[in-house]
């Protein structure tokens, strides 16, 4: 039995608070639930390269905080290192942190909802200072 395939896609805004990672399972649990998709695969991709996605542990703090310890000491923002700091002393380090993760995650959806671990969470990694509105794309596909 062919089942015809369903498409939904919404653009997700989200404002960071300067260099942390970003806990938003939420709001992508809350696109998948409104697209009705019972059985398919939920692609979320971020359209900005100073800033990532990763799933990650959600439930202890201190791996969140030890991510950002071992990035600042494998990427160092000591504005001698890089020739590219058009906009300051993160630019360049914070576009080889998104270098090193990823600008998208899929998830699969079984029974209306993401198929996470337990302990897993998907997270925006702001790699910049500053605070920005990053847009991050949520595609779903399924029936």
């Amino acid at each position: 039995m062919l089942t015809q395939t369903h498409l939904h896609q919404q653009l997700l805004k989200v404002h960071t608070q300067g260099k942390t990672l970003h806990n938003i399972t939420p709001q992508i649990e809350t696109v998948v639930k409104e697209s009705g998709i019972q059985t398919g695969l939920c692609v979320v991709f971020i359209r900005h390269t100073s800033a990532s996605l990763i799933i990650q542990e959600n439930a202890d703090p201190a791996v969140l905080r030890d991510l950002n310890t071992f990035f600042n000491k494998l990427v160092p923002e000591d504005g001698r290192s890089y020739s590219h700091a058009d906009e300051g002393p993160d630019d360049m380090p914070s576009h080889i942190r998104s270098t090193l993760t990823r600008t998208s995650e899929q998830i699969p959806i079984t029974q209306g909802r993401l198929v996470l671990g337990t302990w897993q969470g998907i997270f925006l990694w702001e790699h910049r200072q500053r605070s920005y509105e990053r847009q991050i794309v949520i595609h779903i596909s399924g029936h």
